[in-house]
């Protein structure tokens, strides 16, 4: 049996952006809190979709012919192999449903990597 979780709480114990946080696993998949702000690198997922739930603020999730901006309450799926980068003007708090072992930066080795593995 698990515990309930509380993403205020967890947020709280967040100090940097874009150094996403597991907490928890469901069916294969992790789904990872992350506080973002400033802009990502351009990267994809091979063969992983991942789907981005905004918690608060406002992110915008860009691609190189298009963009959509998706805000509190809102989600949106990245397929598998499409090229993006996300940015937020403001802090923004996500969470991201990806599966196990997903890396943030997909394709691209950058210092923006982050190890995952240690759950918050």
């Amino acid at each position: 049996m698990t515990s309930k979780v509380n993403l205020a709480e967890k947020l709280s114990q967040m100090t940097d952006y874009w150094k996403p946080r597991i907490i928890g696993q469901l069916n294969g998949q992790e789904l990872k809190l992350a506080k973002l702000r400033g802009t990502f690198v351009w990267h994809h997922h091979e063969n992983e979709d991942e789907l981005l739930l905004c918690l608060s603020g406002r992110l915008q999730i860009q691609f190189r012919d298009s963009s959509v901006e998706i805000g509190t309450g809102e989600f949106y799926i990245i397929p598998q192999g499409v090229e993006h980068r996300t940015s937020a003007d403001e802090e923004c708090h996500i969470l991201v449903f990806e599966p196990i072992g997903t890396r943030n930066t997909g394709n691209v080795e950058d210092p923006k990597f982050t190890t995952v593995d240690v759950p918050i």
